[in-house]
């Protein structure tokens, strides 16, 4: 193992004490002030955090026990290269259990997580994921032709409504009709409810293993998994579903190595996470994107000449740069299963380490003026592997990166093309939570002429 791995316990040498685990400084706040300043600013509290306690600190929250975040490269590194049965990632996404179900790819570990990660991959080959570009522009025009003209127009839910029929039509392979209006309306309100935040607060006061007893998120769960296992069932019986493309149709025709087929249940998990890791996501990256764009006429013109020309490089750039300036998530999480060396220091069982995306990408020595827009600056160095982690690293890499960032130049070729932008505001957007994302604070409000 390379010196840059994460390491387990040192061995004892004979006459030196073997080092006991011990956590890094962090804030003495009670739990109750960590739990209330973490939900309402955590940005904020990332920052107070570096400031005053450097690269690493601990932190502690109801239900996760305490959090150690990383925010130097090389921690980071030993974190996604580490040993994944020591690291393990679905132990420390539990949160997500209500929604997503115990066979969802995020929420498994080891053997049964790798097994599960080959079934998923094949969707989202490059060549096969190609072929939803078609889908993916048809959708963005329409969408965006409905705006209104000259008006300011909060662009996040919209990018919302169009990431969900993206992921109807694609991922579920449902068509236009009544099945599509009523699992659209379905999967919609169950996503405002687990992300709109003074909903969303009853999942953190009551954790992820009672939530399922709370009325309103159990009657909105069961009236969207009866639709889900109609369609599983369904799909299973269609003639054609050898020649059928949607993401549920290879996933119905995937096979376990032992020859199994995915039971119900697990496609209806694997749904759910895409449905979830895709939606919310992807759409919160969008509206941002546009946000950054509107306030920075020459990108945007760079931009437009570019996509005019048929060229993808600095779109590929404004895409780098805005999740590296706004990531939608502002961590990753990997529990240790026992102690374990990272960034010098033995860390205890039990505790998750927290590599910061957020400060990650703030650092100046990678990053000069962080806090600036500049998508030129990906021009001229590519993204580091342990330095630009929007979606994760490692083996537990996000599934879907290669499916959002071509969703996003496909809708963001849509819009330069046919609308000019304007901020609808004087002020930049702060970013502000939403349940395990950061969104604009006005939604993204742009005025969007027609050209």
């Amino acid at each position: 193992m390379s010196a840059t791995a994460a390491q387990p316990a040192a061995v004892r040498r004979p006459g030196v004490e073997a080092p006991e685990p011990s956590l890094p400084p962090g804030p003495d706040w009670n739990l109750a002030r960590s739990t209330w300043r973490w939900w309402r600013r955590p940005l904020e509290v990332l920052d107070h955090c570096r400031a005053r306690y450097g690269d690493t600190f601990s932190y502690r929250l109801p239900y996760e026990g305490r959090w150690v975040f990383v925010s130097d490269p090389e921690s980071v590194k030993q974190v996604f290269t580490g040993d994944p049965r020591l690291l393990h990632a679905g132990e420390a996404n539990i949160i997500l259990l209500p929604v997503l179900g115990n066979h969802s790819v995020l929420l498994l570990d080891e053997p049964e997580h790798m097994a599960q990660r080959k079934l998923m991959l094949p969707p989202f080959h490059g060549k096969r994921m190609q072929r939803y570009g078609e889908l993916m522009s048809e959708i963005a025009a329409e969408e965006v032709e409905r705006w209104p003209d000259d008006r300011s127009l909060p662009t996040r839910p919209r990018m919302q409504a169009l990431t969900l029929e993206v992921i109807l039509r694609a991922v579920f392979g449902v068509g236009e009709g009544e099945r599509l209006e009523h699992l659209r309306g379905e999967l919609g309100s169950l996503l405002e409810m687990v992300s709109e935040p003074r909903r969303a607060i009853f999942l953190v006061l009551l954790g992820p293993r009672r939530i399922g007893r709370f009325p309103p998120f159990r009657r909105a769960l069961e009236r969207v998994d009866r639709i889900l296992f109609e369609e599983i069932e369904a799909r299973r019986r269609v003639p054609d579903l050898a020649e059928r493309e949607d993401i549920l149709s290879l996933l119905v025709l995937a096979r376990h190595e032992d020859g199994r087929e995915m039971s119900d249940r697990e496609l209806r998990d694997e749904l759910m996470t895409l449905l979830v890791a895709g939606h919310e996501t992807t759409a919160t990256a969008l509206a941002w994107a546009i946000e950054l764009l509107a306030r920075h006429p020459e990108a945007l013109g760079r931009l437009r000449e570019e996509v005019e020309a048929g060229q993808d490089t600095y779109l590929d750039a404004v895409i780098k740069e805005t999740l590296r300036l706004r990531p939608v998530i502002a961590l990753v999480l990997r529990k240790l299963v026992e102690p374990m060396e990272i960034g010098g220091r033995l860390l205890p069982a039990g505790v998750s380490v927290a590599p910061s995306i957020y400060l990650l990408h703030r650092r100046p020595e990678i990053y000069p003026e962080p806090e600036r827009f500049r998508p030129e600056r990906f021009l001229e160095n590519p993204p580091g592997t342990y330095t630009w982690i929007p979606f994760g690293g490692g083996v537990r890499r996000c599934l879907g990166a290669s499916f959002a960032e071509f969703e996003m130049k496909v809708v963001l070729r849509e819009l330069v093309a046919r609308r000019a932008l304007q901020p609808a505001g004087s002020e930049p957007e702060r970013s502000v939570r939403r349940t395990i994302t950061n969104v604009p604070s006005r939604g993204a409000e742009v005025v969007a002429s027609r050209r």
